[in-house]
């Protein structure tokens, strides 16, 4: 096909793939800093990908439970703080964790895990602790499992973090990749446990502990003013647009192809930024990606999603943000209730509680319909002594396909096959929670965004030296729980 030139004259132009937080992060620092021009497709016709949010009933509810950490970088956090003013609360944390049918309050707490914790899991923890000091190192191939149950040993392991990990990512702990325990298991050792207990008692607090900060509308509204943002100094948003392929010639980005409001339409441009899963970036590429490429994509997955949406007729359910089920008994994995993130008083007499069910396509409860899924929301409930008494007075599913990164042992070889020879295509960077296969939170997603936009140089080139500097950084991101 014949491919227009892009513009030669003014800043360069950036063609953005996805408008999550990394993909809105970055159209708003380049186009607030006029460092380029640019475009963002986005195939839903919202902004903030599975960080946005709707309103459900008079209520803001989130795709699952999000919170903004503040561990989050402060140039990041002073420009959210900025764009949400008033808007931006701080919050603190009041969870719980059902353990042996009992439960501790999450954050952890030292009282109440004195007073609560079952007395067979609190003395196997301690002989485990006995054990960890005799312990002699095996030589075995390190997984999920083997890092996990040395540093934190078997009780913990398969009380809690194995039967956890087998309902979110769908597989044996055994079967998981060790880099799964590093990135997404921020207490993956006792000491660290210990320290975030410690967290709890005053004066040994750290700042911020046992806190988040969470938006008056919704987790949402982090991306929704990002791109407001975005969009005053100049970015320009297609929503519903769908990419049909990314175009190369030789080995330079050309073009992007996409179907928007039933036409297809090309933007050429020599500056591609993609947010999308890498998987799919792969089978966009034209000329088509070499077949062992593709194969690695097919060997790159993804967990899914189901959120469960209950509106009930009452003011609240509970006190307690957010409930975590680690018991394989019960098949979803966390409970929230969206006012008590915000402690709205909007809508009153309704609340919304969003449960979170892990599932692929094609699995029995992928295909149920919303009142089959609602009811059986309500009966696992009643067997964790959390009954709904008051009317349900809608039930309402989403679907989310690419909701976690599963690393199954081996999977790094594909990784970085794809990874590598994406990166020798010039004017293509893919980053973002799906860009690089990442288990990361919504600030480590904006901090690939900021490092992006630092990497573009006035004449359009891409300081790829100082991205791989980024990128050792990112290796270093560990998800907060």
């Amino acid at each position: 096909m014949n491919i227009p030139s892009p513009a030669k004259e003014g800043p360069p132009h950036v063609v953005i793939l996805g408008a999550g937080p990394a993909g809105v992060g970055a159209a708003e620092r380049l186009a607030c800093d006029g460092l380029a021009r640019v475009t963002v497709l986005e195939q839903r016709d919202t902004v903030g990908g599975n960080a946005g949010s709707f309103q459900l009933d008079g209520v803001w509810v989130d795709y699952g439970s999000h919170r903004l950490h503040p561990a989050c970088d402060p140039e990041i956090l002073g420009n959210l703080r900025r764009l949400l003013g008033a808007d931006l609360l701080d919050r603190p944390r009041h969870g719980r964790i059902r353990l042996e049918g009992r439960w501790i309050h999450f954050p952890l707490k030292p009282g109440d895990l004195l007073l609560r914790l079952p007395n067979r899991f609190a003395l196997g923890v301690v002989l485990d602790l006995v054990r960890k000091q005799v312990a002699t190192a095996r030589n075995s191939p390190e997984s999920f499992a083997s890092v996990l149950e040395r540093s934190l040993g078997r009780t913990i392991c398969q009380e809690f973090y194995f039967p956890y990990a087998r309902k979110l990512w769908g597989l044996p702990a055994e079967e998981l990749a060790s880099t799964q325990a590093r990135r997404r298991v921020s207490g993956n050792s006792v000491w660290k446990i210990l320290r975030k207990i410690a967290n709890a008692v005053p004066g040994l607090k750290r700042p911020g502990s046992g806190r988040f900060f969470y938006p008056r509308r919704g987790y949402g509204q982090i991306s929704q003013r990002l791109y407001e943002a975005a969009k005053t100094a100049g970015a320009e948003f297609r929503l519903g647009a769908r990419v049909v392929a990314v175009e190369r010639e030789r080995n330079r980005v050309a073009a992007v192809r996409y179907e928007w409001e039933g036409t297809e339409h090309t933007i050429a441009t020599t500056n591609v930024w993609s947010t999308l899963p890498i998987s799919l970036l792969v089978r966009s590429m034209r000329p088509a990606a070499p077949p062992e490429i593709l194969e690695a994509g097919n060997r790159i997955s993804f967990r899914g999603m189901i959120l469960i949406y209950l509106t009930l007729d009452q003011d609240q359910f509970s006190e307690y943000d957010a409930h975590y089920f680690p018991e394989e008994s019960i098949p979803i994995s966390r409970l929230s209730e969206p006012k008590n993130y915000s402690a709205s008083t909007e809508s009153r007499g309704r609340t919304v509680l969003c449960a979170e069910l892990p599932a692929d396509p094609g699995s029995r409860e992928w295909d149920m319909s919303d009142q089959e899924l609602g009811g059986l929301l309500r009966a696992w409930l009643d067997e964790t002594a959390l009954p709904v008494r008051a009317k349900t007075l809608r039930v309402v599913t989403r679907r989310l396909r690419q909701a976690y990164p599963v690393y199954r042992r081996g999977y790094e070889e594909y990784f970085t096959r794809i990874d590598q020879w994406l990166g020798h295509v010039e004017g293509l960077v893919s980053f973002g929670r799906q860009g690089l296969f990442v288990h990361d939170n919504t600030h480590h997603a904006l901090y690939m965004a900021y490092a992006a936009a630092k990497c573009l140089r006035a004449n359009g080139s891409f300081d790829k030296d100082l991205w791989a500097e980024y990128r050792q950084i990112f290796e270093t991101h560990v998800v907060e729980d």
